[in-house]
């Protein structure tokens, strides 16, 4: 199938998807290199959402009904659709999204890998097991499953329109739900794409994974529909409104926000190897990242050597839409503002812009954002403060690495960060005492690869999991059983129990709990 056949099935009345004469209203998605149409897509309104949740959930129950073999089976399918389209999905994200070519293949690589895991550790994190019963209940057998929800609506960042929404819907599909999938306004194709990548591959479960498209308000539809639990990417504000959106309907959520990432070089750091990574984990994808690096703390020791490895790497990166670009054009084009404005106030408050800066001329036609390289930036400001989500990269010089760790912490976000130290004790330390969901040490972003990992973060960055066990179990619900395996002579859950039944039950619970150790 190709591109355009891929695309036309999604915004037509194929099996698995809504009807386009379901609304009238339709947008334009435009590549951010250029603003040449990518496609054109519906905009659903909430009885569209509604017609597509209530085929989700008929196609919820036979989804549940294969087991964890059945599942897998036809995951595996997909996750081979897409390995042998890998380059063709990767066009399109280059596309839509702008990034280089060959970073959306590192994406949908890290997806696919994913799609993988889950599939197949499903059975193990979630099937049936038996546990202890306890004391009181020894006579009885207690069993643990996780169950299904039903139908998990998704709603998907665009800067990673691939790898980020995969982790909820690849982990709720092999949990059993079925998913409803709305991506951003700004990366519909990608979305529709990887919908009709599924019924083509799944065709007997195409229903099990469908799209809708639009704005905030097809979102919100998503959320009063409602579905039985709302997986969430984006920033913290909007964050807020889903979450007003699914407490009408008392629907669960799963939030993965933002982030404002530091990291920790320490005295003995490898400054090299922690000059490489902060650059790729502050500049890959523009800065479009909500684990990239966007803080740096080096100590008195090795700061000096550090700026000047960084800013020698930092010179010779070029932003562009050729295939020799580092990396794209914003996404979106009104985030250069935030760049542009965070990067203004930093200088205006007495910080030194050694690369890139905040001038109209720093900025060049295109959404293109240079590789801006910050030094002295006072702690209360924006650049510090708040997420940039750009091409940007602050660095402080600290005392130490407790100082580091203090000022890393001194913030309302907490998603991820990074640790660069050449001592494995104390660096584990300091990533275990960093306030983020995840740290990476000697290394930026690593945690996002290994799919038994969790991935989430505290504060402003979130909560709930996506990815590894957790990320599976977030998308069910604990069943607990209990079977009576013989009875006891005396039944203290009964009224006809003796009248000195309570007393010698007291004894025992002395006997056995009541001593001193």
């Amino acid at each position: 199938m190709s591109l355009a056949e891929q695309l036309d099935t999604v915004t037509g009345s194929a099996a698995g998807t809504v009807d386009r004469h379901a609304t009238t209203e339709t947008f334009e998605s435009t590549a951010p290199a250029g603003g040449a149409v990518v496609g054109v897509f519906p905009v659903h309104d909430e009885a569209a959402v509604g017609k597509t949740v209530a085929r989700a959930r008929v196609a919820a129950q036979q989804w549940a009904a294969l087991g964890f073999d059945g599942r897998k089976q036809r995951l595996s399918a997909y996750r081979g659709y897409l390995a042998r389209r890998m380059h063709e999905l990767a066009d399109l994200v280059h596309r839509e999204n702008g990034k280089p070519h060959a970073d959306a293949i590192l994406e949908i690589t890290l997806a696919v890998d994913h799609l993988a895991w889950a599939a197949g550790h499903a059975r193990k994190a979630l099937g049936p097991r038996r546990v202890s019963p306890g004391l009181l209940a020894a006579n009885h057998a207690a069993y643990l499953e996780y169950q299904p929800l039903g139908v998990i609506g998704v709603i998907g960042p665009w800067n990673y329109p691939v790898f980020t929404p995969m982790g909820s819907i690849a982990y709720a599909l092999a949990a059993g739900n079925a998913v409803v999938f709305k991506p951003s306004e700004h990366t519909p194709a990608v979305g529709a794409w990887l919908a009709a990548a599924w019924r083509a591959a799944v065709p007997d479960s195409a229903d099990a994974f469908q799209v809708v498209t639009g704005y905030g308000a097809t979102g919100a539809a998503l959320c009063r529909v409602p579905v039985d639990k709302l997986a969430f990417t984006g920033s913290a504000a909007t964050g807020k409104k889903v979450m007003a959106a699914c407490a009408e309907t008392l629907t669960p959520v799963l939030m993965e926000l933002g982030g404002k990432d530091a990291m920790i070089v320490d005295d003995d750091a490898d400054v090299a190897a922690a000059a490489d990574a902060a650059v790729w984990g502050a500049m890959s994808n523009g800065g479009q990242t909500c684990i990239g690096i966007e803080r740096v703390y080096a100590t008195e020791a090795v700061y000096d050597r550090f700026v000047e490895a960084v800013t020698t790497q930092v010179r010779s990166l070029r932003p562009g839409a050729d295939g020799e670009a580092t990396y794209g054009p914003m996404t979106m084009a009104s985030q250069m503002e935030v760049v542009r404005r965070h990067v203004a106030d930093a200088e205006a408050a007495g910080a030194r812009v050694v690369t890139g800066g905040p001038s109209a001329d720093a900025f060049p036609a295109g959404g293109y954002v240079p590789p801006t390289v910050l030094l002295d930036v006072p702690e209360d400001s924006p650049a510090i403060k708040e997420e940039t989500f750009g091409p940007t990269l602050t660095i402080t010089r600290v005392r130490d690495a407790e100082e580091a760790l203090r000022r890393a912490n001194d913030t309302t976000y907490g998603l991820a960060g990074a640790i660069f130290s050449a001592s494995k004790e104390k660096a584990m330390d300091l990533a275990r005492r960093m306030r983020s969901g995840m740290t990476s040490i000697n290394s930026v972003l690593t945690f996002a690869s290994v799919p038994a990992l969790p991935f989430g973060g505290v504060g402003d960055s979130g909560f709930g999991r996506i990815h590894g066990e957790d990320g599976l179990k977030e998308f069910t619900r604990a069943k607990a059983i209990t079977r009576q395996r013989v009875p006891l002579p005396v039944n203290l859950m009964s009224f006809g129990r003796p009248a000195n039944a309570a007393d010698a039950l007291a004894r025992v619970m002395g006997m056995v709990h009541g001593r001193h150790r």
